[in-house]
């Protein structure tokens, strides 16, 4: 019921940005407004990173297969790390060209460009609050957020910037309000592809310390020591992990296996693959 809600209100958000989108690009082209063809690209980022989430929300659900085990789960992670470097990318060229009316400043319909940014305050507002029910369920759904979060914020320095413009005439603000507000989207662009790699490159989570793990595990009754230790995710929220643990007496194996599996749950790791050895195996099988 959850993932249907989701897909629900991704849909609704992508109408919606679909629709301003367009209204932005005629009025930025129509005022000369850096800012609000900033506000544009971002924009344009969200349908894209819209349409990319909802595809992955359906097809990341399909069963696993013989030769995908684990089934499409990381197409989440990978939308997740494609959101946030096209983030980056439009960042980068919206700097680039605001440096340049640094340099000519440019003038700007700035009643055009304060109509149209209102109706994109509303808009972003709406998708923001959408979106912010399900943000937290997946690095995906978070990827999305963010580009409505950023479209929100750039919003708010667009009408800043024509408020500033209109009562001033002072068209510095245009170029100002597009730089800030894209610094603010770099931060939380830089955060989510960060952790989509560290997904991706199968690093141990931030929230598990992997000592902490050894060291309970070789708390455990019958256990001797713990080596080849792994703690991964999958995807959002499927932590799995792998160990080989030297457990010389056999009737306490079942034991520790049950053990292990109670201890992984309170780390909050719900795939656990554990291999139990006697001490002559590990070393005939690591010298």
């Amino acid at each position: 019921m959850a993932e249907h809600d989701d897909r629900r209100r991704l849909t609704l958000a992508l109408v919606l940005t679909a629709l301003f989108f367009v209204a932005e690009v005629v009025g930025g082209v129509l005022s000369n407004s850096l800012a609000l063809l900033a506000d544009a690209g971002h924009m344009f980022t969200d349908v894209a990173a819209l349409t990319l989430s909802l595809f992955v929300a359906w097809f990341s659900r399909q069963p696993a297969t013989a030769e995908k085990t684990y089934g499409y789960l990381r197409w989440e992670v990978l939308a997740a790390f494609i959101n946030g470097a096209a983030l980056l990318v439009v960042s980068a060229f919206i700097i680039w060209e605001a440096i340049d009316r640094f340099r000519t400043p440019q003038d700007v319909a700035s009643t055009t460009m304060l109509v149209i940014a209102l109706g994109g305050l509303s808009v972003n507002a709406v998708c923001a609050w959408l979106l912010h029910a399900s943000h937290g369920h997946s690095l995906n759904a978070r990827g999305a957020y963010l580009h409505v979060l950023g479209d929100l914020l750039g919003s708010v320095g667009t009408v800043t910037a024509a408020i500033v413009i209109t009562q001033t005439g002072w068209l510095l603000a245009d170029p100002i309000a597009s730089v800030a507000v894209t610094l603010l989207v770099v931060r939380s662009a830089w955060r989510l592809v960060r952790e989509s790699v560290d997904v991706l490159l199968e690093a141990t989570p931030s929230h598990i310390s992997l000592g902490s793990v050894r060291s309970r595990l070789e708390e455990l009754e019958g256990v001797e020591s713990v080596h080849d230790l792994h703690v991964w995710t999958v995807t959002s929220g499927v932590v799995a992990m792998s160990a080989h643990a030297i457990v010389p007496e056999s009737s306490r194996h079942q034991q520790v296996l049950s053990d292990t599996q109670r201890i992984m749950r309170e780390f909050g790791v719900g795939h656990v693959t554990l291999q139990i050895e006697r001490e002559e195996l590990c070393q005939e099988t690591h010298p």
